[in-house]
């Protein structure tokens, strides 16, 4: 097992000096509810962060997202008919922060993972959070797939304890990355199993999950996908730790996202 350390942040893409918008990534978020309208929110301004262009699908919350276009002026509203469109036009997709569990949601998941029709197949960059796993079928994962599940999560998908040892097993016979979110973190192509130690108790409060699913997502539009979850794990707690060296378990989800610019520079 290697632990996960700043040398990983070495490995990521730089965005060139003479690059213009669109060049350093472009992302599509599908979440939200009306109920959960808070994760895709989080997940917009971590992405928004990383790549040029962040896109919003939210099937369920037309008419907020809407709304919030006027006060979050970070992404572009997707609406039903270009769904299919976008996500061609991308370079990677999060599906899951705060969606609704219903069957039209699923129907979009599996058609996105779908190698044999969908327009984003095995040569898109996915990141696969919070209610879509409650819906994915891993037989459809992939090598370009990032499924971000905690314990409870994780035994859903997969049918099996939650161990460190699972995670590397069922990465490997599914084929994709793994990034099991824990007091200790446990990543996995197949190949290696990795520990993070990053992060801290003050991360157990809700949204810090889609923080880190849409840091992940942005990294992945420009980067493949291990180097992606490990660096995007190992961020989002360094950042958490900061705050807790600051203010003990007294921050939230958004604190975090806006402690990442400090990290980041530091860092990279």
């Amino acid at each position: 097992m290697e632990l996960v350390t700043e040398t990983f942040l070495g490995q990521l893409k730089k965005p060139s000096a003479e690059s213009h918008k669109g060049q350093n990534g472009r992302v599509l978020v599908i979440a939200g509810s009306d109920k959960y309208h808070g994760a895709l929110l989080l997940a917009i301004q971590a992405v928004s962060r990383i790549v040029d262009m962040v896109y919003v699908y939210s099937p369920d919350n037309v008419k907020l997202v809407e709304k919030l276009k006027s006060e979050v002026a970070v992404f572009i509203n997707v609406l039903p008919g270009e769904l299919w469109n976008t996500a061609d036009f991308v370079d990677a997709i999060l599906i899951g922060p705060g969606l609704a569990e219903n069957r039209s949601n699923k129907k979009i998941l599996e058609k996105i993972l779908s190698a044999k029709g969908g327009p984003a197949s095995s040569w898109k960059n996915i990141v696969i959070d919070a209610a879509a796993l409650w819906h994915v079928d891993p037989h459809l994962l992939h090598s370009n797939c990032v499924v971000t599940p905690h314990s409870r999560e994780f035994e859903n998908v997969f049918a099996c304890d939650s161990k460190p040892e699972n995670v590397e097993k069922m990465a490997k016979y599914y084929g994709c990355i793994i990034v099991l979110k824990g007091k200790y973190d446990y990543i996995s192509d197949g190949k290696d199993l990795f520990e993070n130690r990053t992060g801290n108790v003050g991360m157990t409060k809700g949204g810090t999950g889609d923080v880190i699913s849409g840091l992940i997502t942005g990294l992945a539009a420009k980067n493949d996908t291990l180097t992606s979850a490990l660096a995007g794990i190992y961020l989002t707690g360094l950042a958490g730790d900061r705050l807790y060296e600051k203010y003990g378990t007294f921050y939230n989800a958004e604190d975090v996202i806006q402690s990442l610019g400090e990290v980041w520079k530091v860092a990279l």
